[in-house]
């Protein structure tokens, strides 16, 4: 059977990680990259069986990230978030994997969102596919101030089960990440040379909801449907809006910090 690690990056984490890491407790063994957590993260990382680095202060998502997959054991890493969990049909789905022998250099996991007590099961939401389980030896996570991604030399795979994703807390919660997403976006864009023109402030948010709540079946999904749709309209002028601040004002952003929770607070 092929050997593999489990890499998790945690921040203060104390009320997700046992369950996350539980989830990955087939793996050959877990690694936990912690950010300097205040809490008790490092103590719940330990006594549910991972081995705990502490790499502080945060050096950035992509940076960290890549710590957390050089620290592993093994040459085959899955990696996932706090707030993520490997269901029981994605590891017997991995499983199989390992005992044949991993065909590619990584694969596609399809990451579905509960949020507002049901599946998010549409809008951009959905499927959602991170590729979370890679060879090292031909992967690499790659990216800026937001949206990192694994970049794989070889070909890519694609598992069918799911991976079960809690992203927030409450919609407080996700308006606190969209606020923090969107001006890492910004200051991103902005050092990229990138402007807001009115026309994308006026288009762009509308379209975001159009897009979401109907032509990729949000309304299927009820109240809940209509606030991710509603909250990704929302996320999309944020940013465009603070992206334009930042080229009336020049102010820089303020530095990045990890989040709490999760990785990104909505998809466009």
């Amino acid at each position: 059977m092929v050997p593999l690690s489990a890499v998790l990056i945690t921040k203060n984490e104390e009320d997700t990680l046992k369950d996350a890491i539980a989830s990955v407790a087939f793996c050959d063994e877990i690694v936990v990259v912690d950010a300097g957590s205040t809490d008790r993260t490092e103590f719940v990382a330990r006594e549910a069986g991972a081995r705990v680095i502490v790499n502080a202060p945060w050096p950035g998502f992509v940076a960290q990230r890549n710590v957390a997959v050089d620290a592993a054991r093994h040459d085959w890493v899955l990696a996932l978030d706090a707030d993520e969990r490997i269901t029981t049909a994605l590891r017997e789905e991995i499983q199989a994997g390992r005992e044949r022998g991993f065909a590619y250099a990584g694969y596609r996991i399809p990451r579905a969102a509960f949020y507002l007590g049901t599946w998010i099961r549409a809008t951009d939401w959905w499927p959602d596919p991170q590729v979370r389980l890679f060879d090292r030896r031909r992967a690499r996570w790659e990216g800026e101030l937001v949206h990192e991604s694994v970049r794989v030399r070889g070909k890519l795979g694609r598992l069918r089960a799911e991976m079960a994703h809690y992203p927030y807390k409450s919609v407080s919660d996700h308006l606190r990440k969209i606020d923090r997403y969107t001006t890492l976006w910004a200051q991103q864009m902005h050092g990229a040379g990138r402007r807001a023109r009115t026309i994308d402030l006026i288009f762009a948010p509308n379209w975001a909801f159009f897009r979401n709540y109907f032509l990729k079946r949000g309304f299927l999904l009820g109240r809940a449907g209509l606030t991710v749709s509603a909250l990704n309209a929302y996320y999309t002028y944020t940013k465009l809006a603070k992206l334009d601040e930042l080229r009336m004002n020049g102010a820089p952003a303020p530095p990045e910090e990890p989040p709490s929770r999760g990785e990104n607070p909505t998809r466009e």
